[in-house]
C-alpha cells in the first residue's frame, strides 16, 4: 500500500538514501532538505519525489507541514557534534539541542497534533546507538540523542491511545559522512595546538572509534523502509541488530 511520508533531513546520508528508495517502491514521498543545493541535487536524482526546502529551527518552515495528509513522518533531521563536555562552549551545546532535541520535538508535536485528529499515523524517530550509550568525547552528540530517546519511547504510550504508532530507530557505525564530519571537526572552540594532550589524545581516539571500520548504509536505509511499510513496530529498532553487543566491544558510535 502507497503511503505519504515525510522525511526530515533528505540532503544527505540515511535521509536521502531512505527518500529515494521509498519513492522507488511507489510511496508519495516528501523529501525536506536545508538548502538549495541538496534541493537541485535530489530533485535530479528522484525525480518522484517532491523536495521541499524546510528548515526545522523556523517556526515558518515547520508550519509547511500542515498542508500535507502524512501516513507516516520521519524524523530524520539532526547535527553531530564531538568534543569535551568540560570544554565546548555552552551556546554551541545549546544550538545542538536546538536542533536535535528542541527543532525535532517541534517539528514532531505538528505532525503529531494532525494525526491524533484523524487517529493514524506513524512517526519514526531517528536515534543512535548513541541514545543509550556515551563515551569519551561524544557527549555532546550523545546528550541530544538520549533526550531523543526518552521523547520517542514516552511518546509512543501517549500516542497509542490516539492510533498513532511511535518508534526509534538507534543506527551504529554506518559510513554516510555524518560521523567523519562530526570527529574531525569539533569547531574552531577546541585549538588542539593550545588543547591539553589528555584532551587532544581523547579526540584522537574518538576518530578512531566512530570513522573505522564503519557499515554499509544501504542496511540503515532498508530498515528505514521495512518500519515505513510493517503492519506494526517495535519501540527500539537497532541496526544491526546487535549493535549493543558490538558496542560492549568498542564498536563505534554513529
Amino acid at each position: 500500500m502507497s503511503r505519504t511520508v515525510l522525511i526530515t533531513g533528505a540532503g544527505s546520508g540515511f535521509g536521502r538514501g531512505a527518500a529515494l528508495e521509498l519513492a522507488k517502491r511507489g510511496h508519495k514521498v516528501i523529501a525536506a532538505v536545508l538548502n538549495d543545493a541538496q534541493a537541485a541535487e535530489l530533485a535530479k536524482a528522484g525525480p518522484k519525489l517532491t523536495v521541499v526546502k524546510l528548515d526545522i529551527t523556523k517556526a515558518e518552515d515547520v508550519a509547511k507541514v500542515d498542508q500535507w495528509d502524512l501516513d507516516v513522518f520521519i524524523a530524520n533531521a539532526a547535527l553531530g557534534q564531538t568534543g569535551p563536555l568540560s570544554l565546548i562552549p555552552l551556546e554551541r551545546l545549546r544550538a545542538v539541542f536546538e536542533v536535535n532535541v528542541f527543532a525535532t520535538v517541534a517539528v514532531t508535536q505538528r505532525v503529531a497534533l494532525k494525526m491524533r485528529k484523524k487517529r493514524a499515523g506513524r512517526i519514526i524517530i531517528v536515534s543512535s546507538i548513541g541514545g543509550v550509550r556515551a563515551g569519551l568525547g561524544s557527549g555532546p552528540y550523545t546528550m541530544t540523542k538520549h533526550a531523543i530517546q526518552a521523547f520517542g519511547t514516552a511518546l509512543r504510550a501517549e500516542l497509542k491511545m490516539f492510533g498513532v504508532d511511535v518508534c526509534l530507530i538507534n543506527p551504529g557505525p554506518y559510513a554516510t559522512g555524518f560521523n567523519d564530519r562530526m570527529a574531525n571537526n569539533p569547531g574552531e572552540w577546541f585549538d588542539r595546538k593550545t588543547a591539553a594532550p589528555e584532551d587532544v589524545a581523547a579526540m584522537d581516539a574518538l576518530v578512531q572509534r566512530i570513522t573505522v571500520g564503519q557499515l554499509d548504509p544501504a542496511d540503515v536505509v532498508k530498515r528505514y523502509v521495512e518500519l515505513v511499510e510493517a503492519e506494526s513496530t517495535e519501540l527500539v529498532n537497532f541496526v544491526p541488530p546487535d549493535i549493543v553487543e558490538r558496542m560492549s566491544k568498542s564498536m563505534p558510535a554513529r
